[in-house]
């Protein structure tokens, strides 16, 4: 692996490789003992980079330093960057400097913003750029997606086989393009959801048991994103208990003791409504006995001028 060095370019810094590279020094016992240990102060495991990165075997441990100064020069603290190599051990022998410049002149992404997106993502560094990145960023593009530092995951993800298939999947619910379009920009995490084990059984449930409409998924798509078995079934199943219903976005975004405390406070504003319904009855109906009690006072003929008005009263 070339050594390199970082230079400021404005108005996104460019990452370029020196114009010369030093030989590489073949690994003796002693330099490779020294290269686990490297390695280990990384919090890397040896042993599973290896078995993962045959290569790295004979990478010198110099390529290992400039690696490190590379991504440090970015943003990375080295706690972050033994992560990143430790999850992706590919990287130790890879360049990361065509993935790092495509971030950030094509996406493209600010420079501050660079390191959580590798943080989030490791995978973007070891991505090919002509043949991964570019052409996903050409299509969650032509969505109308802008890519920030927390979606730049999506460009390792594979456009037909993985991506295509979830707006299929919308269009197939009865969306149309420009809606499954505005979906996925208003909810970037459905193109990261599973179709045949999270999307379809979620589809399922809500049309058919909660009886949902497409337009209430068309305002709140974020309902694929909830778990079914642990929240979106109980609180409808507690919500038809007690007869009420809730749009998605009230059922779902708020905590299970925000939603314990609405279905108390919906079941109380009911509870409260029936006793001043049931007040209002009872009040009406001692009123009625009442007059009925004074009707008896009165003569005949009073009476009758009395029922008559009470008629005239009821039918205006």
């Amino acid at each position: 692996m070339q050594a390199c060095r970082f230079q400021l370019h404005y108005p996104q810094p460019v990452l370029k490789h020196p114009a010369t590279t030093p030989p590489i020094p073949k690994d003796g016992g002693l330099l490779f003992r020294r290269k686990l240990l490297y390695l280990q102060s990384l919090n890397i495991n040896p042993h599973k980079a290896l078995n993962l990165n045959p290569s790295l075997r004979s990478t010198p441990l110099s390529s290992l330093l400039s690696l490190e100064r590379s991504l440090s020069s970015v943003g990375l603290s080295r706690p972050s960057i033994g992560r990143i190599l430790d999850m992706c051990p590919l990287l130790l022998t890879s360049d990361p400097l065509p993935p790092i410049n495509f971030l950030l002149h094509e996406v493209p992404l600010p420079f501050p913003h660079l390191p959580l997106s590798l943080t989030r993502c490791p995978r973007l560094l070891v991505s090919s750029v002509l043949t991964q990145l570019r052409p996903t960023l050409r299509f969650l593009t032509s969505l109308g997606l802008v890519l920030n530092s927390h979606t730049t995951l999506l460009l390792v993800s594979n456009v037909e086989n993985t991506l295509k298939p979830k707006i299929n999947f919308l269009q197939s619910l009865g969306f149309d393009e420009p809606e499954v379009n505005r979906m996925v920009v208003r909810s970037p995490g459905l193109l990261t959801l599973s179709v045949e084990n999270n999307m379809s059984p979620k589809a399922e449930f809500f049309l058919e048991e909660m009886e949902g409409d497409l337009e209430e998924l068309k305002r709140f798509p974020q309902y694929f994103s909830f778990s079914l078995e642990k929240k979106i079934k109980p609180r409808h199943r507690a919500l038809v208990e007690y007869g009420f219903k809730l749009p998605l976005s009230k059922m779902l975004k708020i905590s299970d003791g925000e939603f314990n405390a609405r279905l108390i406070e919906m079941r109380l504003q009911r509870l409260a409504i029936n006793t001043l319904l049931v007040f209002q009855a009872i009040k009406s109906v001692s009123l009625e006995i009442s007059m009925v009690a004074e009707l008896r006072t009165l003569a005949p003929c009073h009476m009758m001028v009395a029922m008559s008005l009470a008629q005239s009263i009821s039918e205006s």
